[in-house]
């Protein structure tokens, strides 16, 4: 297969498309704006109830008949730009794909993009890869004011920025082993010398521990290395020791003197002498404060200089909550306490250490049962993202803005997915496209795209589909190359539609299997062995969730025979830790989740989840989410999935799962939750 880097095989047909859209993009903006002005969000009202004065109203009589008035004079030159277009759209290739090569100064970019590290020699342990899934609603701003959206161009930029900022930053876990406290939480490592470890379950809220206001004279009420509040000699925060350290032991990468850090907030870093956590009198012991039997820490971090882009993402003022443009936020990381045996866990590769990230998950428990994997409600998307699958990346201009944005961590992305017109999926013609997006730091070597043919009412006016693709993140020690296959889609959205979503699954699978006997064997031209599969992982928003009696027919489909879901415990019942994905519209805007940080709270609290998503649809069902008293089923509607393949892709090759993420960092920005997942492959070899 060849990849299309473009909408259309030769530059004239680019020509005649841009020229077309020319005429037609005046007579769209203006009918979108009219139509926006008739719709408020529950933001615009808000203000206008607080302003009696304001002249938004006014605003809107007047700019209402002017909008009118353009919208008629553009309609002929709209006309022809569309007579130009339609025909068009029956030779459009079904995607863009992007590839932006890291600049000179982008090093640790290239290398974890796909420049080096993907076609690096496969390690015999394998490897660890991270999948992200979210739905966007981009649509045009008359559209998404339907779901209480606004400004999608002002989005779509801050969709992508922090999507970017969060994968890009520095990864830090700390383990411990306790018999009491295994849960997880995404506190700030920066927040440790004010806060210490703000410990909160997945599905749990405890309140933040009280911090002393006077550190000189007093010790920490919450000590960030025993929070139990003992202030043992041996502790580098509390010792005299720890205060002369010139390293700290907290900052391994080097930073001599950081204000916000436990240990430097009360020491001199000019002072001479060795921290008496790594000296070697303490450094082997067992009643070291940060190394005993059963803590680890572990460090993950760019692998060389970070790319000028990233320089930029971390000045101080660029950007609001939940973007990480400053130093201090960019530091965030994901902080889990759990049961372990020793070792630091390297980048996406399994070579050193195997015992810190393979023999961990085997016997390690939850709270919520013995899952063998971390769950956790994050503010941010996972450190390392190397897969993202977006939908409802409808409006086009909107789709520029944020493929510009990815490009800056992902070198590598399909987007504009689908067709328009009557061309390549039914009779029926579609306004918009298939809204699909995928971004990944690996190379594609294939991809594929098929539309659903079987949509209803005006979910039919779109082209959903699934956007097929093929992977390369290795090579074995024969040159056989080491692959992955990634399926997006976004599924029928009428409610009580099953058996058309039941449909639609039946055309993934058997989709999926043909594109996979269609890329697997090499071509004549390329001479080369047979590829070597390391995973297989289904993404999107599939509009039906596990707990839900309308959705009995989707909660058996076949598609869980083959595929396996890490939130699921069997048709019907999700795992109890599992966590609805679709907010309620009606509260995009509240305080208590205006931003990442606070909508996480509000999800780790049963009473805020209530509040704040829409749960599955009973027979007791209420018009309104706010207020409710009735007993509800399950922790909300969970409609964004991340599916994968355990067994069969290669002999004796397997995938686990690592852990798995409901995510925050979009509040404001849309009304889904995002979700994130990391898988481990292992080959069933050992190194020698």
């Amino acid at each position: 297969m060849v990849l299309h880097t473009s909408p259309y095989p030769s530059a004239f047909l680019s020509f005649l498309s841009d020229l077309s859209w020319a005429f037609v993009f005046p007579y769209y903006w203006l009918l979108d704006r009219l139509l926006a002005s008739c719709v408020a969000t529950s933001l615009e009202k808000r203000r206008r109830s607080q302003d009696p004065c304001s002249f938004l109203a006014l605003g809107v009589l007047i700019s209402t008949p002017l909008y009118l008035v353009l919208l008629l004079a553009s309609l002929p030159f709209a006309f022809i730009g569309f007579l130009l277009w339609a025909p068009l759209q029956t030779i459009r290739n079904p995607y863009i794909y992007s590839h932006q090569k890291p600049d000179k100064h982008g090093a640790e970019q290239g290398t974890s993009a796909g420049t080096g590290a993907a076609l690096a020699e496969w390690r015999l342990q394998g490897r660890s890869f991270c999948f992200g899934s979210a739905n966007v609603c981009l649509l045009p701003d008359s559209l998404a004011r339907f779901n209480n959206l606004a400004d999608t161009q002002r989005r779509a930029h801050e969709v992508g920025k922090r999507i970017r900022n969060g994968a890009s930053r520095p990864q830090i876990k700390i383990y411990i082993d306790s018999p009491t406290n295994t849960s997880i939480s995404a506190a700030s490592f920066c927040s440790l010398a004010t806060q210490g470890f703000h410990r909160t379950s997945s599905l749990d809220h405890r309140p933040e521990p009280v911090v002393t206001t006077e550190p000189e004279t007093e010790a920490l009420t919450e000590c960030p290395v025993h929070p139990s509040g003992d202030t043992s000699s041996d502790c580098p925060v509390h010792s005299t020791g720890a205060q002369n350290s010139s390293e700290c032991p907290l900052h391994p990468n080097g930073e001599e003197h950081a204000p916000d850090c436990a240990v430097h907030q009360f020491a001199d870093p000019h002072s001479s002498g060795e921290c008496p956590v790594h000296s070697n009198i303490i450094q082997n012991s067992e009643d070291c404060p940060l190394h005993p039997a059963g803590v680890q820490i572990s460090i993950t971090s760019p692998d060389s200089e970070p790319t000028e882009a990233e320089k930029e993402n971390h000045q101080t003022g660029d950007g609001d909550t939940g973007s990480l443009e400053s130093r201090m936020a960019s530091r965030e990381s994901l902080v889990r306490f759990h049961a372990a045996d020793g070792g630091i866990s390297h980048n996406n590769t399994l070579s050193q250490h195997r015992t810190s990230v393979f023999k961990r998950p085997i016997g390690r428990k939850r709270r919520h049962g013995d899952d063998g994997f971390d769950h956790e409600i994050s503010a941010f998307f996972p450190a390392n993202l190397d897969f993202l699958c977006l939908q409802e990346v409808f409006e086009r201009r909107a789709a520029d803005r944020l493929r510009r944005q990815l490009h800056r961590y992902f070198p590598f992305v399909l987007s504009d997915v689908g067709r328009y017109g009557w061309k390549g999926c039914c009779s029926r013609f579609k306004f918009l496209n298939s809204g699909l997006l995928l971004a990944s730091r690996y190379p594609i070597l294939d991809a594929h795209y098929e539309c659903f043919p079987n949509g209803r009412s005006e979910d039919a006016l779109a082209a959903k589909g699934v956007l097929f693709a093929k992977v390369q993140v290795g090579s074995s020690a024969q040159d056989q190359r080491v692959v992955g296959y990634i399926a997006c889609t976004h599924l029928h959205a009428i409610e009580g539609d099953s058996s058309v979503r039941c449909e639609q699954l039946d055309m993934l699978l058997e989709w999926g299997a043909e594109f996979k006997r269609a890329t697997s064997g090499p071509t004549d031209e390329e001479k080369v062995l047979e590829d070597q599969v390391a995973f297989d992982v289904i993404l999107g928003d599939l509009n039906f969730d596990n707990c839900s009696s309308e959705d009995k027919l989707e909660q058996q489909h076949a598609l869980f025979t083959h595929y396996k879901d890490p939130c699921r415990l069997g048709p019907g019942e999700d795992k109890p830790w599992a966590l609805g994905t679709l907010l309620d519209t009606s509260g995009l805007y509240d305080e208590e989740v205006s931003s990442p940080e606070s909508l996480q709270k509000v999800m780790e609290n049963e009473e805020g989840r209530k509040e704040y998503l829409v749960f599955p649809a009973s027979k007791n069902h209420c018009p309104s989410q706010k207020g409710r008293k009735i007993p509800l089923k399950g922790n909300g509607r969970r409609i964004d999935y991340i599916l994968y393949k355990e067994e069969g892709l290669q002999q004796d090759w397997k995938v686990d799962i690592e852990e798995f993420s409901f995510i925050t960092q979009l509040a404001g920005l849309t009304d889904h939750l995002s979700v994130a997942a990391r898988f481990v492959v292992s080959t069933g070899e050992e190194e020698t």
